[in-house]
């Protein structure tokens, strides 16, 4: 990461504020199964985690509307769509890869 120090206390909170998305982009991301688990270096589908990241998302726009500038808002509509149409489509996968806690849900 660069150093935020040489830019201005907009500039540095708009920097965090995309940081905060893409931690939850990723961990949405893990639990699709798109991406590795840094922790195990593994695939591993989990739709609850993936589910929880994009329901903190969607409270993030809801709380900021209105107050992100137009490429944030941009960039967390973006990150919010493909989130929303993978999770659509492991969802409807419902294979064995769901957990018993999915299962029990569908």
């Amino acid at each position: 990461m660069s150093d935020l120090g040489n830019l201005n206390p907009d500039q540095q909170d708009q920097v965090l504020f995309m940081m905060l998305i893409q931690q939850h982009q990723q961990i949405g991301m893990m639990g699709l199964g798109k991406i590795k688990n840094p922790a195990t270096d593994k695939i591993e589908r989990d739709l609850s985690s993936a589910k929880y990241a994009i329901d903190t998302l969607n409270v993030l726009d809801k709380y900021t509307a209105g107050n992100l500038p137009t490429e944030l808002k941009g960039y967390l509509d973006q990150t919010l769509t493909t989130l929303r149409l993978n999770y659509a489509d492991e969802v409807k996968k419902g294979d064995d890869s769901a957990s018993d806690e999915e299962k029990a849900e569908d």
